[in-house]
């Protein structure tokens, strides 16, 4: 099993859908495109000849069972997730077929694993939240700087971004996850999620080359708080964020990413930087790559490759570090990312 076999994406008109869309051709794999409109839908298949349409919307179990039918697996680009997650991981519970998302909405994920982790463990499904930029990669570069240690005291996981350009889902996610909040904060300290209205500091931090010195802002969380933990011993993660890109995202007339390149990449460039603690000792992993939203597609579409030819550890909702060989992914990725462990 692997390349060759369909999989519907779901949402694939999105900016990060046609990122994931292009990444399973490459791979040999054959999109099905679905999503709730239609038109857009027509549009994307006019650049990509002889590829299925199946609208589908979160209101209508048949219309998803419909896009889903004779699909190896689905991947999930459809945001908010806090609305589209559950019907579509229901929908693949009814097919039989694994399922995969790119959410980096807190709570969505949060609610995928307290919701489905025990029905999906007793069917043998396979559910992987977050698989993306944010939660995804995070995860496995933690799980690959933990290397043979079992437990740490405290995991940081840094993002240098050179901007941020959010996308129309991006920020339709955010809202959704601040009205679920009532615009608290979120942090995840003592083993466990923490909602607060404290202020975030703004400190230093020292990321490898080419980025150097930056501020950023401490606690800015990302869904590693729900992926690392999910599996990890460790009972303090935190996100930071380079100031520059808090403030680009947060700004309402931020523009969305701009194509740069032949493959739709914008200019912007990151770099991941992951240290964690424990006793006195110290242990990082650094990731540099280009768009944020571009490098989720190969990160999304190499997990249902591993799901559908059994390079797993686990079933039930798991999340990227936990289900997979997080260094062996990694490296597969080296087309798209370079990646430095320091343990």
């Amino acid at each position: 099993m692997g390349p060759g076999q369909t999989v519907a994406v779901f949402g694939a008109y999105g900016h990060t859908g046609r990122f994931v869309v292009a990444e399973l051709r490459e791979r040999g794999f054959v999109p099905v495109l679905s999503g709730r409109d239609a038109g857009k839908l027509r549009a994307l298949a006019a650049s990509h000849p002889g590829l299925e349409v199946r609208p589908a919307s979160v209101d209508d179990p048949e219309s998803l069972d419909r896009a889903l039918a004779g699909s190896a697996a689905v991947i999930n680009c459809a945001g908010p997730f806090a609305t589209t997650a559950a019907p579509v991981i229901e929908a693949a519970l009814r097919a039989s077929i694994p399922y995969v998302d790119v959410a980096a909405e807190i709570e969505a994920n949060a609610d995928t694993f307290t919701h489905f982790a025990d029905r999906a463990r007793a069917a043998g499904a396979v559910i992987v939240p977050a698989m993306a930029f944010y939660g995804g990669l995070g995860d496995l570069l933690t799980t690959a700087a933990m290397g043979d240690w079992t437990a740490a005291d405290e995991a940081h996981i840094a993002y240098g971004l050179s901007g941020w350009h959010p996308t129309a889902g991006t920020r339709a996610a955010g809202a959704v996850s601040r009205q679920r909040r009532g615009d608290r904060r979120v942090r995840y300290r003592n083993g466990r999620l923490e909602y607060h209205r404290d202020d975030l500091p703004t400190v230093p931090w020292s990321f490898p080359d080419p980025m150097g010195r930056r501020d950023v802002v401490g606690e800015f969380t990302m869904a590693d708080v729900v992926t690392v933990p999910s599996h990890l011993s460790i009972p303090d993660v935190r996100t930071h964020m380079t100031v520059e890109a808090a403030r680009d995202v947060s700004a309402p007339d931020t523009p969305a990413p701009a194509e740069a390149d032949e493959r739709g990449r914008s200019a912007q460039t990151f770099v991941v930087d992951v240290v964690v603690r424990s006793g006195g000792r110290e242990r990082r992993a650094v990731a540099r790559g280009r768009d944020i939203y571009a490098v989720t597609a190969p990160l999304a579409v190499e997990a249902v490759d591993r799901v559908l030819t059994g390079r797993t550890k686990t079933t039930g909702v798991a999340s990227a570090g936990e289900i997979f060989d997080a260094p062996d992914f990694l490296g597969a990725l080296s087309a798209h990312l370079s990646v430095e462990l320091r343990v």
